[in-house]
């Protein structure tokens, strides 16, 4: 009699396998890409759910020094996977996912409470159109910008616990704002099939303006009763909108 040595294993300690499922048709590779003051350990859950059900997830950890530096970095992502891929920014990491976006590869966007410019346009500039509620966001001296941390709570993730949003303050990423005064060369989401995420409680980046980028690109908008930091405080919701995009593909 054969004996299968590894499920024999499993019985011995007790243990339970589980098989993540595959993706039911449609892209397999989903690239998350993080916005300004933060980095990508905020993309965990949301990581965590997509693998689950057998996408191939991949997290750029853009450096936050120049629009040019954190493109090319979600470009040499991108470089590395085989097929089609769905490219998911956060916030400023719109702003990356509208150029990088024009890469062969990348066959569907998701903006997640995420800026959203047309070419020509001024990330900076766009948020001022409609300035959002918070007002947490100072100069650091040298070029770059942080959220205060006694705001940064309020500002950025007020619907996590304090801990937590303590946490994302004492290490929050400092961003070069000359990022934020770099025109789109060529927004993708003109060419390219685009889903979009207003977070409705969203105090860095007004809610109305999320809806007017996304009405404007014709995206298929989803919206969730959230702080900006919706990735993290809503993963479920956040996954499922990329899974939508991710199957609405057809791969050939």
């Amino acid at each position: 009699m054969k004996i299968n040595f590894t499920f024999a294993l499993a019985a011995l300690l007790g243990t339970t396998m589980v098989h993540a499922a595959a993706p039911i048709g449609g892209i397999k590779n989903v690239v998350l890409v993080h916005g300004a003051f933060a980095d990508g350990s905020g993309w965990q859950s949301v990581a965590k759910i997509l693998t689950s059900k057998g996408y191939d997830v991949s997290i750029v950890q853009e450096p936050e020094t120049s629009f040019a530096d954190d493109v090319a970095a979600t470009k040499r992502v991108i470089d590395l996977l085989t097929g089609p891929v769905v490219l998911v920014g956060h916030s400023y990491g719109g702003a990356i996912i509208t150029e990088a976006g024009n890469d062969p590869k990348v066959s569907a966007l998701v903006y997640v409470a995420a800026l959203q410019p047309d070419t020509g346009e001024v990330p900076g500039a766009l948020l001022q159109k409609m300035p959002a509620a918070g007002k947490g966001i100072k100069p650091a001296g040298d070029g770059y910008l942080y959220i205060d941390p006694a705001q940064f709570a309020s500002d950025f993730a007020a619907d996590l616990p304090k801990a937590q949003t303590d946490f994302m303050a004492r290490s929050q990423v400092f961003v070069a704002a000359a990022a934020l005064g770099t025109p789109i060369s060529n927004a993708a989401w003109k060419s390219k099939p685009t889903w979009a995420i207003v977070a409705t409680q969203d105090h860095s980046i007004n809610p109305e303006l999320e809806r007017f980028m996304y009405k404007r690109s014709d995206s298929h908008v989803t919206e969730v009763k959230a702080s900006h930091a919706v990735y993290i405080s809503h993963p479920s919701e956040v996954s499922k909108v990329i899974e939508q995009a991710a199957n609405a593909i057809p791969v050939r």
